[in-house]
């Protein structure tokens, strides 16, 4: 025990050594850290050696202990070494350390390599060791046996990443590193296979579980299982992640792995991304695919034949369906808007071609049941995201119900005017007289006043005539009435009104007010107009232009 003692108190006095010498390497001149960093490489790999010697010594509990330390231990020594090659590296040519640091490095390194070797082929062997009676132990000491195993396989990958620095440094120190790559090569690919094999497993077990949780979703142990197995899915994926990393710095072909990462893995690396891997990949599903056809082939065309032959049935059913609504429509002895119509006419032929594209989906294998319950929570969603398109559909459905306006009315909506033309319940489209199309929202209008000009089958033409002040009112009316009586558009009842209205400042004005129908407006309009203005010419009467009289008064100014 004195022994143990003596070298943790060895150890402890190494890594504070260790930390001054990074501070100094900080602080102090560059030829200092050197030194200090080379110092402190001696003092820890001198510990390192004497806790190797002293770990056979001791009991098994302790001994597991002084071995995690050991590979932190290592792990330090590693990066030791590691800066200070990079701090060689910088050293310059005619620095008197650098022949000194150089001679060190090499002598240091030489073992190096087969030491992080013998570690790895020592953390195999400790796993296969604590994976050893797993199967007899149960409740906490099997998670933390579990634990521990996943630990040592932590500490292993860590090892071939070390050893992949190691080698990076090897080759600035212009040392070969052959014999250790061959060592190595063949354990990573073992390791890369084996962690491939787990990949492979869970997902093949896992399928079959996330069956059974399906049919029994009640059950707490399949439940645990499919956690368990989705986190040994996901270990593996990280431990092959970090050896495909390794394999890349040593240039070594990793894309059959990276092509598995990219199928497998939900968070992807730009370093999968090769022609390599997508080769890989694209071969992978060319072969799963030849393999589906071969084995199911004839049953998968009929399959898709009848997906189709579905499809252009309800396509047709769809066409019935809307022909039927519409003949039902226009003899329903309800007072229906044609806006109502279209719309009764496309619901029913579009709710007609979902059910049938439902139906062949469920030819392909499809469940349509979860299917549905996923469009309910996204209508549910997307409602609630677009709460303005809700505005609009109840807006629609406010002016189909009181139907303000139809099909081909003259209406005045939100500063917008022209003929309506067809309406969903999102929006209304209206068609300007100069030929521009409008799609106004629903809510715009329904919240605004809407002025429907066309709504009446008669409509009152308002004109406004004047005449001048040294002409003959009775006869002004005469000809009035006369115009408006000898128009055939011009309807008896409601009679017309004309009478003189206001003393202008230029001219007697008379309104004239004949009624017509409202499809006959703008000619009734514009023809009398035109007539009282060719009469007033012929009896003489004038429609005087705005004047102003304007008085001069002269002053005599007295000198």
């Amino acid at each position: 025990m004195g022994a143990l003692k003596g070298i943790i108190i060895s150890l402890l006095i190494s890594g504070f050594f260790t930390s001054y010498t990074i501070a100094a390497n900080n602080n102090d001149t560059e030829g200092e850290g050197v030194e200090l960093l080379l110092e402190a490489l001696k003092t820890d790999s001198a510990n390192l050696d004497l806790l190797n010697k002293y770990i056979v010594s001791v009991d098994k509990t302790n001994r597991k202990s002084l071995i995690f330390r050991r590979d932190e231990r290592s792990f330090d020594l590693l990066a030791e070494f590691d800066a200070l090659v990079v701090e060689f590296a910088n050293l310059p040519e005619k620095s008197p350390l650098r022949s000194k640091t150089e001679a060190a490095l090499i002598k240091f390194g030489a073992g190096i390599g087969e030491a992080v070797i013998t570690r790895i082929v020592e953390i195999r062997q400790r796993i296969i060791d604590a994976n050893v009676g797993l199967d007899k132990i149960n409740g906490g000491s099997l998670i933390a046996q579990q634990a521990y195993i996943d630990s040592l396989g932590a500490i292993h990958s860590l090892y071939y990443k070390a050893l992949a620095d190691h080698l990076d440094s090897r080759k600035t120190l212009g040392l070969s590193s052959d014999s250790m790559l061959e060592q190595i090569t063949p354990d990573l690919y073992l390791y890369a296979e084996i962690m491939m094999g787990r990949i492979e497993e869970s997902r093949a077990i896992l399928k079959e579980v996330k069956s059974r949780s399906k049919s029994d979703s009640t059950n707490a142990d399949i439940a645990t299982t499919r956690n368990d197995l989705t986190a040994t899915h996901a270990l593996a994926l990280n431990r092959l992640e970090s050896v495909i990393l390794v394999l890349d710095r040593l240039e070594l072909d990793s894309s059959h792995y990276k092509a598995i990462m990219l199928t497998q893995s939900d968070s992807l690396s730009v370093s999968f991304f090769s022609l390599k891997a997508f080769g890989a990949v694209l071969n992978d599903s060319l072969a799963s695919l030849k393999g589906v056809l071969a084995d199911s082939g004839p049953d998968m065309f009929f399959r898709i034949l009848f997906f189709v032959v579905v499809i252009l049935l309800s396509r047709m059913f769809s066409r019935i369906i809307k022909r039927v609504v519409r003949a039902g429509c226009d003899r329903s002895s309800l007072d229906l808007s044609a806006l109502l119509k279209d719309i009764f006419v496309s619901t029913s032929g579009g709710l007609a071609m979902i059910v049938g594209i439902l139906l062949a989906l469920s030819q392909l294998g499809i469940s349509i049941a979860p299917m549905l319950a996923g469009l309910g929570v996204a209508g549910f969603v997307i409602g609630f995201a677009l709460q303005d398109t809700l505005g609009n559909f109840a807006a629609g459905a406010m002016i189909l119900i009181y139907r303000p306006y139809d099909v081909d009315d003259f209406v005045e909506v939100t500063g917008a005017s022209g003929l309506v033309k067809k309406m969903n319940l999102v929006s209304t489209t209206i068609t300007t007289f100069d030929n521009q199309t409008l799609v106004v929202p629903n809510s715009k209008i329904w919240g605004n006043v809407i002025k429907n000009v066309t709504a009446q089958k008669v409509r009152r033409v308002d004109l406004e005539f004047g005449i001048g002040y040294g002409d003959d009112i009775e006869k002004a009316e005469r000809v009035l009435a006369d115009v408006v009586s000898n128009h055939e558009l011009v309807l008896h009842k409601p009679e017309t009104n004309i009478k003189l209205h206001t003393l202008g400042d230029s001219s007697v004005n008379f309104v004239v007010r004949p009624w017509v129908k409202t499809d006959d407006y703008w000619t009734v309009y514009w023809d009398i107009t035109r007539e009282v203005k060719l009469r007033f010419d012929r009896e003489g009467i004038s429609i005087p232009f705005p004047q102003r009289d304007v008085h001069l008064y002269s002053e005599q100014v007295s000198s």
